[in-house]
């Protein structure tokens, strides 16, 4: 299955750089991370945290995590450490999950902010996209995800899932071909029209990474960087529905 889309790298896996973060001249990677943690819940935590910054501080409303089912290099298999202390840790930091295919080699997860990704869906211009993608009940918050989850369990994958990872509408629907708008440049997603909202957004995204890696770098516990960062509401700014360049 193919998670990868007009975003990019951006979406949550284990191979990208996803899990990395700047640190002054410093890259930290997850892998460096992890080999601080000898307790496997610690581990998963560390692995969450760098994953899900941008959502625990309020910059996206969501993030995809897609987790295989395999040992890596740090000796764990994630995917069997998040089906034992996975939804427990969630459940502490504030936030909620939907898993979106379970295959058994792999687990893809949605997991998001309630109250963020409650906010964006009820927004008049995102209504209008899903409900013309499909979504039978746009305006049912429960439905529209479980529409989700037949819609990643099908062939394909739904282009639309960057309007819930709060991306900006010119470029959801700028892929998805609905608007008069030229591709202008490969951020962590593909970027059409005007590029500066999207940029500005994809360096907040950046800082949000750097920020909890300097957490976990400079000692503090997976686990209180998990319930113990800001969860304001996610307000990524949103575009009309069609735009010229």
């Amino acid at each position: 299955m193919a998670v990868l889309g007009y975003w990019g790298d951006e979406s949550s896996t284990e191979t990208g750089t996803a899990a990395s973060a700047k640190v002054g001249n410093l890259r930290l990677a997850w892998q460096e991370l992890a080999t601080r943690y000898p307790e496997d819940r610690d581990c998963l935590a560390s692995f969450l945290v760098l994953e899900l910054a941008e959502v625990l501080q309020g910059a996206k409303p969501a993030n995809l995590i897609c987790l295989t089912n395999k040992r890596r290099s740090c000796g764990r298999n994630l995917y069997q450490l998040w089906k034992q202390h996975g939804p427990a840790l969630i459940a502490e930091s504030g936030l909620e999950v939907k898993v979106l295919a379970d295959r058994g080699n792999s687990l893809l997860l949605l997991l998001y902010s309630q109250e963020a990704l409650g906010s964006l869906l009820a927004q008049k211009s995102v209504r209008i996209i899903l409900g013309k993608s499909g979504y039978p009940h746009p305006e049912e918050f429960e439905k529209v995800l479980s529409e989700l989850e037949k819609r990643v369990a099908g062939e394909g994958f739904p282009h639309e899932i960057g309007v819930f990872l709060g991306y900006p509408l010119k470029d959801v629907v700028g892929f998805m071909g609905w608007a008069q708008l030229s591709f202008t440049c490969q951020g962590p997603w593909k970027i059409f029209g005007n590029p500066d909202q999207s940029l500005r957004l994809a360096e907040n995204h950046r800082e949000c990474r750097c920020r909890m890696s300097l957490q976990l770098a400079s000692g503090c516990s997976p686990l209180e960087c998990l319930k113990g960062a800001a969860r304001e509401v996610a307000r990524p700014a949103q575009q009309p529905l069609f735009l010229t360049a």
